[in-house]
């Protein structure tokens, strides 16, 4: 995997996130109604850097909108982040991942940001290059056997997050020393997956789309495959397996979501009684192809040669009708 292109809140890709973020509020508006006038929620999600997203409580008295740049209380300091989500939707998402019920204390939002903001923010973010070159000369230095992924330093300048993929454990504290006293900033070292690199990385998947770890995906599944579905068991035997990896060297995310598409075309070995797809058989109508199978539901789809017409089989009336005993 390439280093992260980009982690920018203000790049292109935000704003293709924060304008999906829009449409699914207007389609909440639809499904639900307005909220009424002069109710203000409590609750928004605000995406931070990295792609990060998390909820804050809004004590300001002034309602938020989707993009608005906001100072957040961070850890003892503060930083910036972009208002994501509100309202109905930021409480639903709340209530989802079950953070009403499990006592989370959720930080503030100090205010909205102003002029002096913006300003800050950008002269943060044009340091950012020049902090990662630094980083990367220091790991350098001291001979670590880590990638370096990503670095993020707070609005406050009081904190720096290095982010970094290693295969094994790293003594990075004559690095943390040497870092500390460069920027003077206490130094926050975090070991990351490379499903955690790929959402950093903000980058398009081979579909041609935004990442769906960087976009919309809230939360990163290890193994998106624990139901063990047929793309799994199929994995090691199917020529095309590569198809179903991603950027990060695993099983793509979006596979998760549609593996009871009719298009599922890839069948498990331990399932003999699965016909091949693309395999020509013999029926009372002519020759047909097997055009696809969902190994799931135990469906088989025929496509007829002479009328190019499409027909569905539960997979026991395929094999009484046409696999020879």
């Amino acid at each position: 995997m390439s280093n992260v292109i980009c982690s920018c809140l203000l790049g292109n890709n935000a704003k293709v996130r924060l304008r999906l973020s829009q449409l699914l509020h207007k389609e909440m508006e639809s499904i639900y109604g307005v909220s009424p006038e002069g109710v203000i929620d409590d609750i928004c999600e605000v995406e931070l850097q990295g792609c990060r997203r998390d909820f804050f409580l809004n004590n300001t008295g002034i309602p938020f909108t989707i993009g608005m740049q906001v100072i957040i209380e961070s850890d003892g300091g503060y930083d910036f982040g972009v208002v994501y989500s509100t309202g109905q939707i930021a409480r639903k998402k709340f209530q989802l991942k079950g953070l009403d019920k499990n006592g989370h204390e959720c930080t503030a939002v100090l205010r909205i940001a102003d002029e002096n903001d913006n300003q800050a923010i950008i002269e943060l973010k044009n340091r950012q290059t020049d902090i990662r070159t630094t980083c990367q000369n220091k790991i350098k230095k001291h001979e670590l056997d880590l990638k370096l992924v990503d670095v993020e330093l707070r609005m406050d300048q009081q904190k720096l997050s290095v982010y970094y993929t290693s295969s094994h454990r790293v003594d990075f504290r004559a690095l943390v020393r040497d870092l500390a006293g460069e920027f003077k900033a206490r130094i926050q070292m975090v070991q990351i997956t490379t499903r955690e690199e790929a959402r950093r990385a903000n980058s398009f998947g081979p579909c041609g789309c935004l990442l769906c770890c960087s976009s919309w995906l809230q939360k990163i599944h290890a193994n998106p495959f624990a139901d063990k579905s047929p793309y799994a068991e199929s994995a090691g035997n199917d020529s095309h397996a590569f198809n179903i990896t991603g950027i990060c060297n695993r099983p793509k995310c979006c596979l998760g979501y549609s593996k009871n598409e009719k298009g599922c075309r890839n069948h498990s070995s331990a399932q003999p009684a699965m016909p091949l797809v693309g395999s020509i058989i013999s029926t009372p109508e002519g020759s047909a192809v097997v055009e696809s199978i969902d190994a799931q539901k135990k469906l088989v789809w025929l496509l007829y040669q002479k009328n190019d017409q499409t027909r569905r089989f539960p997979l026991d009336k395929f094999n009484a009708l046409f696999v020879q005993k």
